[in-house]
């Protein structure tokens, strides 16, 4: 990995430049193979953060600070360092490799609304503190800057690296105390002014890592089940019907398309915007917001009024409460869930009519273009009443435009002529990487990078050590090799098609990844049975199947030049059994359990078994794990083998899941989508790899978004069909194309039939 480093926010190259700078990953064979020392040289993150926190005497603070990550070295200062050479930092320390990022959501601060990343010891929870981004972006940029240092202190660990701080008492802890110091009056004026500083200081946050931001339009990694029709245009914004007979549907779907001219981060901001002043001007609807109740910090609850004489001809007020719900993407993309809600803090007001604002979701995707100007695609969708639909439909009267329906679906058209007016508020964080010399000015480089590493990051945010001056404070397509510049291809209509010849065969595949000369194993689902039942029919409830990988979209041969997609082709391992069990506490080790299936007389010969054991958080928690058996022994060399074999930071590098809601309300299909999720970067993975098998426990509670999703999920799961595809991402030219490691249909699942353990 070449070393690179931020340069001051004045001087940044423009919006898409991009200078690639050779990089290694992390945990694999080939990583530090061009290197020497420690095997790695570092890279450097940089830009403005809040830290949050409390100080001695119970009081919340949130201070404006600089933060410097360079390899596993961290540091923060008062200012930036870059422009004030020398400057101390106020706090120093090392990341460990027992260090988890956890992503909290919102969180208002100061009357204005920040993201919150929390930092902890794996070891210790209690040793934790809190940072705070202006935009989920940004927060998903210092996600993987920490996840980055992190693999840095794992790798240094792998090549011997002592780390005595595993046996020191003096951990840094985030939440700790700091001793008071005697200072004058003016050093007790706190730096910045709160969140609308650090929105105007948004952290230009560089890596060496170049972002692909190609996501192929509106498309995931899994066919949907919905055929879009174009019916109308309003007010340039084209109006799709949703003609797919769904099953789980309640009524018809209508979705609106447009082009924002805004980036990702700030359309999000403005649509969760509770600011009267600025709604006015886009949304003749749901202009007056009041928050009600923060649930976490993806979702709240909203009360709002309106005068619907804009819609209608009589004039009496109304008003409605509903849900939000946001989740943020690996890719970047958004989505937010509305749904009508109702609250014991407003009941029905009197001069108000009480009304029911449709269920309705935002999807706000980047836009690749060759413009510098940032921009995003904006998809708005409603659901209406079919009989209301079919009347509109066919007496073409003009009651629709006069509909809560028709307003919805009109703020995709407010929101694009808004910031077409208003150009100044729509600055791009650009994806640039800088290639040059580590700045020798910085303390960072001078004080840790050559010391022992006696202080941990988040030791150092809280330790009882004062500096002078300081105040109580303290894609899908991730890590993708992006194609070098000019080779960058749009995809076609002929993608598909082409694809198909670049797929592997089952043959093929078995060659590469298993033992060619060994003797298969005939491997019999009769002689394996989990407390799920292996469906009959389609339509058996409660039950499992294995479908194939044609519905689900790879990276084909050419991916890395032109970001094709394939269909996937037959798994690679044989889904033998599927569990489901409710348990008080987290169950992990599932395959070391006397009574598992790992453990039977008939599973000890087969030559290789993958588990994959999702911890569900609920009330009980449940576990529901799936086993996949190899016929052949597992190629030592090949992606598969060393994905076992290898270290955690590879697996997690390379662990990827495709969800595909096949069938189910709309409303959670489009909060499961059907994007590729790494889940080691999503969530905390455990392995563990023994015998002749391998265990992932998937703790889906470790998320504050996944468990606000598998919530969502859980309230319809007997309703639902979901389809589950496992794979090993593949980053590296020999090994494409991708290949689908294993399938799962899990059909209306029922919470009542968990065995309990």
């Amino acid at each position: 990995m070449a070393a690179t480093t931020a340069q001051p926010p004045s001087p940044l190259p423009p919006a898409g430049e991009v200078i690639e700078v050779e990089n290694s990953e992390p945990g694999s064979p080939d990583a530090g193979s061009r290197s020497s020392g420690s095997g790695r040289s570092s890279s450097e993150y940089s830009g403005w953060v809040y830290h949050l926190g409390v100080n001695s005497i119970g009081h919340e603070y949130c201070h404006l600070r600089f933060l410097v990550i360079r390899g596993k070295c961290v540091a923060m200062y008062k200012r930036d360092p870059h422009d004030n050479p020398g400057l101390e930092p106020i706090r120093k320390g090392f990341v460990s490799h027992t260090l988890v990022v956890e992503e909290v959501g919102r969180k208002k601060v100061n009357h204005g609304d920040v993201y919150v990343l929390r930092l902890y010891s794996r070891l210790d929870q209690t040793k934790k503190g809190e940072i705070a981004c202006a935009t989920p972006g940004e927060a998903q940029k210092w996600t993987e800057a920490f996840e980055q240092a992190k693999q840095q202190a794992e790798y240094d660990l792998t090549r011997g690296a002592n780390w005595n701080r595993l046996q020191s008492e003096n951990e840094f802890n985030l939440d700790g105390h700091r001793p008071r110091v005697r200072r004058g009056l003016g050093k007790l004026v706190r730096i910045g002014k709160g969140p609308e500083m650090l929105l105007r200081q948004s952290s230009d946050l560089q890596s060496h890592e170049r972002v692909n931001t190609n996501f192929g339009g509106d498309t995931g990694d899994a066919l949907e089940a919905h055929e879009w029709r174009f019916v109308r245009t309003l007010n340039g914004i084209r109006i799709f019907e949703d003609i797919a007979n769904s099953k789980g549907g309640k009524g018809i779907l209508l979705k609106s398309i447009g082009v924002v001219g805004a980036n990702p981060d700030t359309v999000f901001e403005m649509v969760l915007s509770r600011d009267k002043h600025k709604r006015h001007e886009w949304d003749m609807l749901i202009s007056d917001l009041e928050l009600v109740e923060t649930i976490d910090g993806y979702c709240d609850v909203v009360y709002g009024t309106y005068e619907p004489k804009y819609l209608n001809w009589w004039k009496s007020k109304k008003d409605f409460v509903f849900s939000r719900q946001w989740f943020r993407g690996q890719d970047g993309a958004y989505n937010i869930l509305q749904s009508p809600a109702s609250h014991k803090q407003k009941p029905p007001r009197h001069g108000y009519e009480r009304t029911h604002i449709n269920p309705t979701t935002w999807e706000i995707k980047r836009l690749n273009t060759s413009e510098s100007t940032p921009k995003c695609i904006v998809t708005r969708m409603v659901e209406i009443s079919p009989c209301f639909w079919d009347r509109w439909r066919r007496r073409t009267s003009s009651n629709f435009e006069r509909s809560i329906p028709f307003a919805l679906l009109s703020q995709v058209a407010g929101l694009r002529e808004y910031f077409a007016a208003n150009p100044a508020i729509t600055p791009d964080l650009p994806s640039t990487v800088v290639k040059s010399k580590v700045s020798e000015s910085l303390i960072i480089q001078s004080e840790l990078e050559y010391s022992e590493p006696n202080d941990e990051f988040y030791d150092a945010l809280v330790r009882g050590e004062s500096f002078e001056g300081d105040s109580d404070d303290d894609d899908d397509d991730d890590d993708v090799t992006t194609p070098k510049a000019g080779k960058v291809k749009l995809k076609n209509v002929s993608w598909a098609i082409a694809g198909l010849a670049m797929k592997r065969t089952k043959a093929s595949l078995e060659r590469s990844e298993l033992v060619t000369n060994s003797i298969p194993i005939a491997i019999d689902s009769s002689h394996f049975h989990g407390t799920v039942r292996q469906a009959k029919s389609e339509d058996d409830p409660n039950s499992w199947s294995s479908p194939g990988g044609e519905k689900f979209m790879i990276r084909g041969k050419t991916y890395l030049t032109d970001y094709a997609k394939i269909a996937g082709g037959d798994p690679l391992l044989k889904l033998i059994a599927v569990d489901w069990f409710k348990v008080n506490e987290r169950f992990d080790s599932v395959a070391l359990h006397p009574k598992s299936l790992v453990q039977s007389e008939a599973a000890k010969k087969i030559p290789f078994i993958l588990v994959v054991n999702l911890q569900v958080p609920a009330k009980p928690n449940y576990n529901l794990v799936m086993y996949y058996a190899a016929e052949k022994p597992v190629n030592k060399d090949s992606l598969l083998g060393r994905f076992i074999d290898g270290t955690d930071a590879f697996r997690d590098a390379r662990f990827k899941l495709i969800p595909s809601i096949v069938e189910g309300y709309w409303m959670v299909k489009r909060a499961v989508g059907t994007r590729a999720c790494l889940l080691g970067k999503a969530v905390t993975c455990n392995y563990l790899r023994q015998d002749n098998f391998l265990e992932i426990d998937v703790d889906i509670g470790s998320s504050s978004v996944a468990r606000s999703i598998i919530g969502l999920v859980l309230g319809y799961v007997t309703s639902i069909v979901v389809d589950l595809a496992i794979l090993v991402e593949a980053k590296e030219e020999k090994e494409l194309p991708e290949y689908i490691l294993g399938t799962v249909r899990l059909n209306r699942v029922n919470p009542e039939g968990a065995v309990a353990i």
